[in-house]
């Protein structure tokens, strides 16, 4: 916790220092180089606080004696006997001869020791067998939590006790937080993982032991990680991987959550929705009612007004009959809160309606036994009532953390006592001198709250003339859970020019800017002085909007998730400045995704720091004619994702040209003798362009498809459609050659009998083809794909195609050149890259499209030395399973 209640008289902790100006008060030279030293508890330092357990780790143990295998959560290890260590709070087991080496934090005090709080972005909810929640240590065997970003697993009801320490992906504009440390996760290892120092064994599928760097995948014994260096280099993919000081997110409450589209699950925290900490806790296996016979019972425990509001509670089973002082320790264990009982009492739940009011405060447990307590008052048959809450103990003095929002070290604090005198305007002037800053005006600074929630980190900007004991009593009353996750900062008074972009799609496509702007003063009131549209992406429905006030840009990105427009609901997605010199971009595709993130990359290659970034492929689609022929294979079949991109770091560039299609179309009389004007249309290709039969297949294909899109899930399937389709056209002819006119550098080409012609620039077409062939021939030169020309071939229907794609022949060699001018006497369907359509009579112009563009082939794989192990890294890292990346 933050705050700290002080008797008169009572000392301030300090660390090493004494409470005096200048001098820092938790580590030897605060603000000089000097690294903190961690405070020995919560946030909180209240008089006559329990001392932590084993190396400063919080836990509480006591002795078990065991009646089932159970295995240590330090080494693993089977526990022989009947005896094993116990941590009452976070359900730590461990061997008496390991609790000396315990340095797992206890959840109670793990909040505390987060040096830079980051929330957490949780997905849906999910089946995770064999892994174990980070909060209470037991196996998640119902649906439970993953976080997305840094895989830490909880069960639903132990979110809100998780701590804000999710691997920071970027800066917020405030702090610079020097070199990069490893991001420890403890547990839920992969099955094989080896300790990257003792070499031996780390992880476990009985127990959370081990630990993993979330940035670079080592593994080690939470004891041997001691033995490694504290930076961490990222591991093998350090070229690959983004360091938070090249993502710049300025805001005040939005997060990396808001950054990814990932769907949220269906329990929030308390003040954000249903499922709260102290989720009520309905019957159930280990929570049903007790009966008095039973020698035990169940009581509804409450940690504040907000708990109490929203009927959330936790449940605890204590001894018949139990003493308060059992009772409130069993109550303070289910929040986590280890401090001293004596500063919190037990109260009778106040009416339904006064849990905020005047006078709400109900009945005090006075410190008898459950049945005394349940015989006192007006009638001796009263029964003990089953629900209590917890309060704090008013106290006229408190002793508060102060944390430094600059310093590189997030843990490093002070501690000042607080009065009813105190405001956060004194609490400033008296902290700056402990920290070095005495010189610098006090205008200059502000006391920053912030709450660091595991879903979102909220802050908030304190009044000077905020009385901050009545503050810290208004936070208890609300929730002591809150307390322990609320932390103070004096930060320096930046007056920072907002600017946030939100990306908003899932428009109707094909609109202006003016229209888009509409559009969405319609849908969401956009205000005008403070939202500009900086982007459109007219064929995607998306725009990109600019907001200038943090407070407008949150109302509209809340406002924009739950707002559907023609029917379709709309998306919207924080972007962050990325600002990264050179990248490589990972398509995850067909060759049609392929295409389309080459041109959206031309088109917006004059603001990238980067402009010519080189694309590597992760084959999803059907053909994968591009991604056979840069040798990424015929499609993904479920490879690791860390081989994956260890292969598009180890690829080489190699250029590709690009060619642009001019669309002219004929002017056409309607029925009405009103002229049809078809505007001119423009698209970009890189493998091929088929005019006929190939394209019409492709686009019953495209039709079947668009009518039962479930029913298209694998590429098995599809083909087989492609196979059916073919078939009812076998014995179609229209001959195109009597249909079209070629013209090759302005050269009249007379075309043979055909039924299809086809543009290739890569040597793959229809799933791996080679449709030019491999005989060599004077007339031709032979083909690359990076030779600026284009090789034009002809089919002469579907058994034809047929044979090319079973290998038994090729295509009619037809010509070669770099711009070609296709005349359409009628209606004739028309593919690019897959994409088909009907292409009215007209003009098609095919030249080149200017630069060429870079994309990745696929090394081909090294040799391995006869003994090497599969699971060595040339880099002497861990086996590629265990890399997060």
């Amino acid at each position: 916790m933050a705050a700290a209640a002080a008797e008169p008289g009572a000392r301030a902790w300090l660390g090493n220092a004494s409470l005096r100006p200048g001098s820092p008060a938790s580590s030897p030279k605060l603000g000089g180089g000097g690294r903190a030293r961690l405070g020995p508890g919560s946030g909180l330092e209240r008089a006559g606080a329990r001392p932590p357990g084993p190396a400063t780790s919080g836990h509480s143990f006591r002795k078990v004696t065991l009646t089932k295998p159970t295995f240590c959560h330090l080494c693993s290890d089977f526990i022989w006997g009947l005896a094993g260590f116990l941590c009452d709070v976070c359900n730590f087991m461990s061997h008496e001869k390991c609790l000396k080496h315990v340095k797992a934090p206890c959840a109670s005090l793990a909040p505390s020791l987060v040096h830079v709080p980051v929330a957490h972005c949780f997905g849906s909810r999910g089946l995770y067998r064999r892994k174990f929640c980070a909060v209470c240590r037991k196996s998640l065997e119902a649906p439970a939590l993953r976080c997305e970003v840094c895989e830490l697993h909880v069960h639903p009801d132990c979110v809100p006790f998780a701590c804000s320490d999710c691997r920071q992906c970027h800066r917020d504009g405030h702090r610079d937080h020097g070199a990069h440390h490893h991001h420890w996760r403890e547990g839920n290892l992969p099955s094989g993982a080896r300790c990257e120092v003792c070499r031996k064994a780390c992880g476990s599928s009985d127990v959370l032991a081990g630990v993993r760097c979330e940035w670079c995948g080592v593994q080690a014994h939470s004891v041997c990680s001691a033995a490694l260096a504290s930076e961490c280099a990222f591991g093998r993919l350090r070229t690959m991987v983004l360091p938070p000081a090249c993502v710049r997110l300025l805001s005040r409450n939005f997060s990396k959550m808001h950054c990814f589209r990932i769907p949220e699950s269906a329990a929030p925290e308390p003040g954000e929705g249903d499922d709260g900490p102290d989720a009520s806790a309905p019957a159930g296996p280990g929570r049903e009612a007790l009966g008095p016979e039973s020698g035990k019972q169940t009581l509804k425990i409450f940690d504040g007004n907000d708990s109490l509001q929203r009927n959330h509670f936790r449940v605890v089973t204590v001894p018949r009959p139990a003493r308060s002082e059992e009772v409130l320790e069993a109550a303070l264990r289910a929040y986590y809160i280890m401090e001293d009982p004596c500063n919190f009492e037990l109260q009778v739940p106040p009416a339904s309606g006064q849990a905020g009011g005047t006078g709400a405060q109900g009945k005090a447990w006075s410190g008898g036994t459950a049945e005394e307590e349940g015989g006192r008052g007006a009638g001796s048959c009263e029964a003990m009532p089953e629900a209590w809450i917890i309060r704090a103990v008013s106290h006229t003095q408190e002793v508060l953390k102060i944390y430094p929002a600059w310093l590189k070290v997030g843990v490093a604090h002070v501690s000042v006592r607080v009065t009813p005198q105190s405001t956060a305007r004194t609490v400033v002037l008296e902290v700056l001198p402990m920290l070095g800053r005495q010189a610098e005006g006090p205008e200059s600074f502000q006391l920053v709250e912030v709450l660091m929630g595991s879903r979102q980190v909220q802050r908030m900007v304190l009044e000077d003339k905020e009385p901050l004991l009545d503050r810290l009593r208004d936070i208890r009353q609300t929730s002591l859970w809150q307390m322990s996750q609320t932390r103070f900062y004096v930060a320096e008074s930046r007056v920072v020019a907002p600017r946030i972009s939100l990306f908003v799609a899932g428009l109707p496509p094909g609109l202006s800017s003016q229209e888009y702007s509409s559009l969405l003063d319609e849908a969401v009131a956009t205000k005008a002085g403070l939202v500009s549209m900086s982007h459109v992406y007219s064929l995607q429905g998306a725009v990109v909007l600019d907001v200038a006030c943090f407070a407008e840009a949150e109302r509209l990105y809340m406002l924009v998730r739950d707002t559907a427009v023609h029917g379709q609901p709309l998306t919207a997605l924080v972007l962050p400045d990325v600002l990264v010199p050179c990248f490589r971009v990972l398509v995850c595709g067909g060759d049609g995704t392929v295409g389309w993130v080459l041109t959206a990359l031309e088109e917006m290659r004059h603001r990238l720091a980067c402009p010519e970034p080189s694309v590597a492929i992760l084959p999803l689609g059907t053909g994968n004619d591009l991604g056979r022929v840069l040798r990424w294979g015929a499609g993904y079949s479920g490879e690791d994702p860390f081989s994956v991109l260890l292969s598009v770091d180890e690829a080489d560039t190699v250029l590709m040209d690009r060619w642009t299609i001019l669309l002219d179309a004929h002017q056409a009389s309607g029925a009405d003798g009103v002229a049809n004007v078809e505007p001119p249309k423009v698209v970009q290709m890189s493998n091929y362009c088929g005019i006929g039969i190939d394209a019409e297949l492709s686009l019953d294909f495209h039709q079947a498809r668009e009518e039962e899109p479930r029913k298209f899930t694998s590429r098995f399937h599809n083909k087989g459609v492609y196979v059916r389709v073919g078939l009812q056209k076998i014995s179609h002819s229209r001959g195109l050659h009597r249909e079209i006119r070629l013209q090759v550098e302005q050269q009249e080409v007379e075309l043979p009998s055909i039924e299809g012609l086809i543009f290739i620039n890569i040597p793959s077409w229809g799933s791996g083809a080679d449709l030019w062939g491999s005989d060599s021939d004077s007339r031709f030169e032979k083909p690359r794909m990076d030779d600026g020309l284009l090789e034009v071939v002809g089919v002469t229907g579907v058994m034809h195609m047929g044979q090319v794609q079973g290998g038994l022949r090729s295509g009619i060699r037809i010509a070669q050149g770099s711009y070609f001018r296709v005349t359409l006497h009628k209606a004739t369907p028309v593919q690019v890259d897959g994409e088909p359509w009907v292409q009215a009579p007209g003009h098609m112009i095919i030249s080149a499209a200017g630069p060429k563009v870079h994309m990745l082939r696929k090394a081909k794989p090294k040799p391995r030395k006869a003994g090497t192990p599969k699971d060595a890294r040339a880099d002497g890292g861990p086996a590629p399973e265990g890399d997060p990346n």
